[in-house]
């Protein structure tokens, strides 16, 4: 497992931001209101917990900071190198100290407030006192602003540095920039490093990953390396200087003998003798690269013996007599690839192997293993055998690995933006030839896409079948209705409403096919007048109903209210005793009462009425309805913010931060 993840170090603020978190969680989280009835000891406590609440808040947030960066003496030696020759270690611990110092200023300064305000003698003075604690807390925050930004910086750089685990098996390549170290990881694990024909094109490790006897192999590409002194380094050679350094690997020493990379096998050789120390206990490979346009025999003689020399070099890092030490490849037609990556995984298997036998561990586990040999029991030979059913799985995996992918058609045939991949080779028919062949649209003088639905005949029966039993089921209620017994009259009657039902049927029948795509319109757009009082007049009659009180209430609402008159008395002051007196004053009083306006709440129904056509049984479940729709936006109403920020105050003066804090001098400032 990696044991260092960078990932997760928490985001540092600037120095501004700083003081806004701290201040506004003191704000929040501390009382705000001294009322005029406070003894003097509970105005003291009142500051002295705003002071102390600041301290802990700011020591919390830096001791984050300075708990989550890692140490430099106390990670690998790997990483600590790497982030020295990244950052420069005497500044990183300059700017986790200046941290640490001012956690430990700030703790200072609220310790001597606190003793002030323990002999604060007025309200006002405590309070100025906790204003110049809170001050100078945030002033010291305020002067590590420069450290604090580059620590953000250093966090945002180690969160892109790669997940390499010094401990595990791991491929180190390296070798003179453009000798194909990019390309080679790339054909053997799933990284995508940048390649192109130029110098420098990796900067930083990358890292992938692949599989051999069971096992994970972590392969790291390191940036090329120019040989020159060692101060002249620039940073991009000193991360590959430090991979090699420290990490327990297996070395590709990677050689260009085409030339094509700017550099001589001369030259390249200088750079191999100049940092063989660094390969001192590590399994060593020298990889031939290029051979597609170079081969190794067709090289110069000063060349050979050059290689030669190499070659004697890497034969000292052999554990096991017969290894290769010396491999040709090219990652272009991918000859001797998977050659160079299983002879450097067996490498630094025996290798790491050799280790732990050496190791004063392997003799607490001897005792536990024992390998049982059999006996021989007659002379009779029994070589290995392989059941047939495991060769023959073997070799459909090898016509897998063999099949021939979209990517490689592509290149054979134009590559991309000339190459159309076939979209029919997956179809399922009778014969692979058809495939290929055009689809008509005009078929023995039918259209052929009114075949393509297969199903199309058991849909059309099904609909048949359910149309007869809708049928069948009317016709019974028919019978059910049809009686000797009735007179003409009502064998009419008994008509229409036949007629009117299957009307009313083949309408709905019409709605549902075409609902998805209908429009809803509001009844006030009834531009073809089809809700209207005369039509619902008429079938109220039709229904043997007398629609006068309906017709009459609806003419009544529609055209207003007018304002009644007493009968031409003039001003009315006439007063008649008896049951007529009472009539007229009634009369009077209506007429007054509709003249004044009525309010928006008075215009509406009740909440307890019931209105037809709302879909409520009776007025006891609309009330509980209406209940239950306030109860459940009561939550969401209350936690209501204005944004996602954790500052936000609802409303821009509140009345606990504003009232009883103005009572003495001016009320202009706060």
């Amino acid at each position: 497992m990696v044991q260092y993840n960078f990932k997760k170090i928490t985001r540092v603020p600037t120095g501004k931001d700083f003081v806004d978190i701290v201040l506004s969680r003191t704000q929040r989280q501390t009382p705000t209101v001294v009322h005029k009835g406070y003894a003097i000891n509970r105005i003291r406590g009142f500051y002295m917990r705003k002071v102390k609440f600041t301290q802990t808040n700011f020591h919390e947030k830096l001791s984050t900071i300075v708990d989550e960066f890692p140490r430099l003496d106390d990670i690998h030696p790997f990483y600590g190198d790497l982030l020295h020759v990244l950052y420069n270690k005497d500044h990183y611990k300059l700017a986790l100290g200046q941290i640490n110092t001012a956690r430990n200023l700030i703790g200072k300064i609220a310790k001597d407030y606190v003793k002030l305000l323990k002999y604060g003698d007025s309200l006002y003075r405590c309070k100025a006192l906790k204003v110049a604690a809170l001050g100078r807390m945030c002033t010291v925050t305020k002067r590590i602003g420069p450290s604090l930004a580059y620590l953000e910086q250093i966090r945002q750089h180690m969160a892109r540095l790669p997940s390499i685990d010094p401990n595990t098996r791991t491929i180190l390549i390296c070798g003179y920039p453009n000798v194909g170290k990019s390309s080679f990881i790339n054909k053997i694990t799933r990284a995508d490093v940048d390649v192109q024909p130029y110098a420098f094109t990796t900067k930083s490790l990358f890292v992938g990953h692949t599989d051999y006897k069971y096992l994970r192999y972590q392969v790291i590409d390191t940036p090329g390396i120019l040989d020159r002194p060692f101060e002249d380094r620039n940073i991009i050679e000193m991360v590959s200087i430090t991979a090699l350094a420290h990490l327990r690997a297996a070395v590709l020493f990677f050689l260009d003998i085409s030339g094509s990379c700017g550099y001589t096998i001369a030259q390249q050789a200088a750079l191999f003798h100049s940092i063989k120390s660094l390969f001192m206990n590590k399994p060593l490979i020298i990889v031939c690269n290029k051979t597609d346009l170079q081969s190794l025999e067709g090289i110069s003689e000063d060349d050979k013996k050059l290689v030669e020399e190499m070659k004697s070099e890497a034969m000292k890092t052999l554990v096991v007599d017969g290894q290769q030490v010396l491999l040709t490849m090219s990652t272009l037609t991918e000859e001797g690839v998977i050659a160079v990556k299983n002879a450097a995984c067996e490498r630094l298997l025996d290798q790491r192997v050799e280790v732990k036998m050496k190791s004063k561990k392997i003799n607490e586990c001897l005792n536990r293993f024992h390998v049982a040999m059999p006996k021989p029991r007659d002379q009779k030979e029994r070589p290995v055998c392989i059941p047939e059913a495991v060769v023959e799985a073997k070799a459909m995996e090898a016509e897998k690995v063999k099949r021939k992918l979209e990517r490689e058609n592509e290149n054979e045939n134009g590559g991309a933006g000339v190459y159309s991949a076939s979209l029919k080779k997956h179809y399922l028919l009778a014969d692979d030839e058809w495939k290929e062949d055009n689809i008509p649209e005009i078929l023995d003088g039918h259209n052929v896409y009114d075949f393509i639905d297969q199903d199309i005949l058991q849909r059309l029966e099904e609909l048949e079948k359910e149309e007869g039993l809708l049928q069948e089921q009317g016709d019974g209620e028919d019978e059910e209705m049809e009686g000797e017994d009735l007179t003409p009259e009502q064998q009419k009657e008994l008509n229409e409403i036949r007629k009117k039902k299957s009307i009313l049927i083949r309408e709905h029948r019409i709605k549902k096919s075409t609902a998805e795509s209908r429009p809803i319109v509001p009844r006030k757009f009834d531009k073809d007048k089809r809700f209207t009082s005369e039509r619902m007049g008429r079938q109220l009659s039709s229904l043997g109903l007398d629609p006068s009180k309906a017709m009459k209430r609806v003419r009544s609402e529609s055209r207003g209210r007018k304002r009644e008159r007493s009968n031409n008395h003039g001003d009315g002051m006439d007063v008649d005793d008896g049951e007529g007196s009472n009539k007229k004053m009634k009369i009077r009083s209506e007429s007054k009462s509709r003249s004044m306006s009525r309010s928006r709440s008075m215009s509406r129904p009740p909440v307890h009425e019931l209105v037809p056509g709302e879909g409520y049984k009776d007025s006891a479940q609309k009330v509980k309805a209406f209940k239950m729709g306030k109860s459940s936006v009561h939550k969401r109403n209350k936690a209501a913010k204005k944004g996602e920020g954790d500052r936000v105050i609802p409303t821009l003066k509140p009345k606990h931060l504003y009232s009883g804090k103005r009572s003495n001098g001016k009320t202009t400032r706060r």
